[in-house]
């Protein structure tokens, strides 16, 4: 399918990139995905935000979830009043991995998007937000209905 054969090259070219941070701070690209995660989005900072909304499986985010723990890159902060609500964070030793982090996904953008006009730019952006939330619509009913089945 032309589409998934393109995006397979970008999302290579991308982890070709990350993979430079990846090997300097001999991080999976797992726990490198979810460091950035955390960075770019800090208001969605559990477990079940990081499966959910990346569409992991849960026992790869846990697995990188406590290596990321053992290396002091982040912390797990339990509620007060919800035991079962966990917080992730980032700590001070992830500032580094993060910044390059930045730097390799803004090259990314940067290389990916050259010779586009912000027009051009804006409806990429409008057409791949379409396809997204029909293939999330899609998904949706599709587990609907297999869970019906059942």
């Amino acid at each position: 399918m032309y589409f998934w054969d393109k995006h397979k090259t970008i999302t290579s070219y991308y982890e070709v990139l990350s993979g430079e941070v990846c090997d300097r701070y001999e991080l999976t690209q797992m726990e490198y995905d979810i460091l950035m995660f955390l960075h770019n989005a800090p208001q969605h900072n559990t477990a079940a935000d990081i499966v959910k909304i990346r569409k992991s499986t849960k026992s790869h985010v846990s697995t990188s979830l406590k290596s990321l723990e053992n290396k002091e890159l982040i912390k797990r902060i339990q509620s007060k009043d919800n035991k079962k609500h966990i917080e992730i964070v980032l700590l001070d030793k992830a500032k580094l991995i993060v910044a390059e982090g930045m730097d390799a996904q803004k090259q990314f953008a940067h290389n990916v998007l050259s010779g586009l006009t912000d027009e051009e730019k804006n409806m990429c952006i409008n057409v791949f937000d379409k396809i997204c939330n029909n293939a999330e619509k899609y998904l949706k009913e599709y587990k609907e209905t297999s869970s019906n089945e059942i």
